[in-house]
Order: C-alpha cells, then sequence, then structure tokens
C-alpha cells in the first residue's frame, strides 16, 4: 500500500522507477570506473614497454 501511494505521488518518497532507474546508472557508473581503472593500467604498462627497433620493427 505505502509503495503504491509513493509512485502515485500521494506520499512523499522516491518513486519505484526513479530508484530502479537509479540503481542501474550506479552500476553503470562502477562498471565504467572498473573498465578506466584497466586501461590505465595497460596505457602504463604499454608506456614503459621498450618500442621495437632495427628488424623487429620491420615485422610489425
Amino acid at each position: 500500500m505505502k509503495k503504491t501511494e509513493v509512485d502515485s505521488g500521494k506520499r512523499a518518497g522516491r518513486p519505484n522507477d526513479v530508484a530502479e532507474n537509479m540503481k542501474a546508472l550506479e552500476r553503470e557508473s562502477r562498471e565504467l570506473r572498473q573498465a578506466n581503472a584497466i586501461v590505465r593500467k595497460a596505457s602504463a604498462y604499454f608506456a614503459q614497454a621498450k618500442p621495437a627497433t632495427g628488424k623487429d620493427a620491420r615485422q610489425l
């Protein structure tokens, strides 16, 4: 009863669809932060790698 009153605007609170949307956005934000951390680590790793020279460079 209380949840339907909130969803219909009769009672103060966060409607269910807003709460679900908020959860989805928080999940997406967490996933993007994890992906960003992976990209940063990969970037740092490849920045330390020595560039290929001579015969090795021609094979790339």
